[in-house]
Parts: C-alpha cells; sequence; structure tokens
C-alpha cells in the first residue's frame, strides 16, 4: 500500500506541532482524524513512528528517518504546485536582463535553456553594462533583474541582492605563453602584459583584491577592457594574459585554444549575484527568472 501525501503532512504536522491536539488545531482537523492517520501510517510502515508520554511524543528512529523524507517529498509537492500555477497563468511577455558580461554569461549559460522551455511565451532582451549602470536601470525600469559580480561591498541600498553561484579565478593565457607552469603567484607576472576589465565595477575590484591579497604590485599599464569576447580573442592571438573566472573561459579551456593557471596561494572566487528594485513588483516573468535560477544552481 501506498502512502498518502496527505497523511505525510499530517505526520509532518504533528512532528511540528509536537502533539496530535496541537497537529489538528494546526490542520484544523478533529483529533481523532489525525490519529486515525497517524495509526495508518504506522500500519503502512509497519513500525511505530513515535514514543508517547506525558509531555508528548517523540520520533522514534524510523520517525526520524521518514521526517528527513516526509519534508523533502513536501517540498516538491509545493515546488510543483508553484510552477503548475505559474504555467497555468500563462506567464510571459518582456524580460529585461542587464549586467557584467561576464557574470551574465556564466549565469544565463546554466539557466537559459531550461528556462525558456519552461516559459517559452517570453521576450528576453540582455544589456551588457556595468554595475553603477546597472543600478541606474534598475531603478528607471529599463532593467528588471541584473546579474552582477557580488559580495565586494555591501548590499546597494533600495536593492535585493541574492548570491547564486561563486567561480575560482584562474590567469588565463594563449599559445604564446605556453611555456608558463600551471601555478604561479602574480609575483612571479610583475612583467607581464595585462589584459583586465575597466576599474568601474565590482569585478575589477575583486581582481584587484587578488593582487592584494597576493602582496603584487597592481598592473600599471594594462589594456583597460570590458568586452569578454575581446579579451579573450587578444589573450588568444597575443602574449598578453588576463584573469578570468574559469566558467566564462569553459569552451577555450575545453578546446585549447586558452590555459588557466592556478594563482598560488589564493582561494579567492568570484561571487555572482541577481540584483533588483526592493521596492518594486516585478512581472511575473522577472520573478520566475529569480526563482528558477535559484533552483537551476541550487541556491
Amino acid at each position: 500500500m501506498r502512502i498518502d501525501p496527505r497523511t505525510l503532512r499530517l505526520f509532518l504536522a504533528v512532528c511540528r506541532e509536537g502533539t496530535i491536539s496541537g497537529a489538528a488545531r494546526a490542520e484544523h482537523l478533529s483529533q481523532p482524524s489525525v490519529s486515525v492517520a497517524i495509526n495508518q501510517l504506522e500500519r503502512v510502515l509497519a513500525t511505530k513512528l513515535f514514543e508517547r508520554n506525558r509531555q508528548g511524543i517523540l520520533l522514534t528512529p524510523a520517525g526520524e528517518a521518514l521526517k528527513i523524507k516526509a519534508q523533502a517529498v513536501d517540498s516538491l509537492l509545493i515546488s510543483a504546485q508553484e510552477e503548475i500555477k505559474l504555467l497555468a497563468e500563462d506567464i510571459g511577455g518582456p524580460l529585461n536582463i542587464g549586467g557584467t558580461p561576464g557574470a551574465l554569461a556564466s549565469v544565463m549559460g546554466k539557466v537559459i535553456n531550461s528556462f525558456s522551455e519552461q516559459y517559452p511565451k517570453f521576450n528576453l532582451r540582455i544589456i551588457e553594462c556595468h554595475d553603477a549602470k546597472a543600478q541606474r536601470l534598475l531603478k528607471s525600469y529599463e532593467l528588471d533583474v541584473a546579474i552582477l559580480t557580488s559580495g565586494m561591498t555591501d548590499s546597494p541600498e533600495d536593492f535585493c541582492e541574492l548570491p547564486v553561484m561563486t567561480d575560482p579565478f584562474s590567469i588565463i593565457v594563449g599559445q604564446a605563453n605556453k611555456d608558463l607552469p600551471d601555478m604561479m603567484n602574480l609575483k612571479q607576472l610583475a612583467a607581464a602584459r595585462w589584459v583586465l576589465p575597466d576599474k568601474v565595477g565590482g569585478f575589477r575590484r575583486q581582481i584587484d583584491a587578488l593582487f592584494i591579497n597576493s602582496d603584487a604590485a597592481l598592473p600599471g599599464n594594462a589594456i583597460s577592457c570590458d568586452s569578454l569576447l575581446t579579451t579573450k580573442s587578444i589573450v588568444r592571438s597575443s602574449d598578453y594574459i588576463t584573469i578570468l573566472p574559469n566558467e566564462v573561459v569553459k569552451s577555450e579551456l575545453e578546446n585549447g585554444s586558452l590555459r588557466a593557471i592556478k594563482i598560488e596561494g589564493i582561494a579567492f572566487q568570484r561571487k555572482v549575484g541577481l540584483l533588483w528594485l526592493a521596492e518594486r513588483k516585478l512581472p511575473a516573468i522577472a520573478q520566475a527568472f529569480i526563482d528558477h535560477t535559484v533552483q537551476c544552481l541550487d541556491v
């Protein structure tokens, strides 16, 4: 005989409230109805789930084991109900997302395929921009959600920020630097030619923090480039080097056109988060994107 999900919810209510009567009140049922459901569950499982005493009830080892599984099942059912509700509402319309190139590449590549399958009626517009511009566009409602490097400063006022992923930084080189070792300290690269993001924005602040934590001087004559595509092209075809999160050069690392060198003595990781205007009631499709991203990236 299979377990009825409704019975599992009553079981969880008893666990939560600590008594049969408390669970009955919480679920707006009679006490005998809850008792019958628990007794039926124990018969199906052929084991006692609770030990009863004057203070209330205590879970048996079997009850503890069932509680973990029941919570997982209940969570899945709630999630399924929410997804079905969204689908029933036929969510769609324009979705405006902006952010820094690396952060956009890291997140969108992981979520867009499954999101578009679940919500096929949306029209996506993506804008690459630095942090300050993204915040301005959020405030003017020209963006719904921004995807940015996060964690270097407190969350800006007027915004909600949700960290969604981390990714280790590496020194990225092309074939011209094929003889460099697989691990280096940034001090060893004092004479190297660098191409780095513009100094405006959290991504560059995290890279600067890598140099500071390595007690290495910041590159003084680096090419300033906010285009991820151009940065990778320069490094691939010259002896310039850069620092990037591994995720944004994943395909180049796999095909061998670029190589990642570990940064010695540094466990620093790039953090990426979602940002949206706190006072704004987001369009349903934007809220669905946030929820879907959290689910996909297992936040």
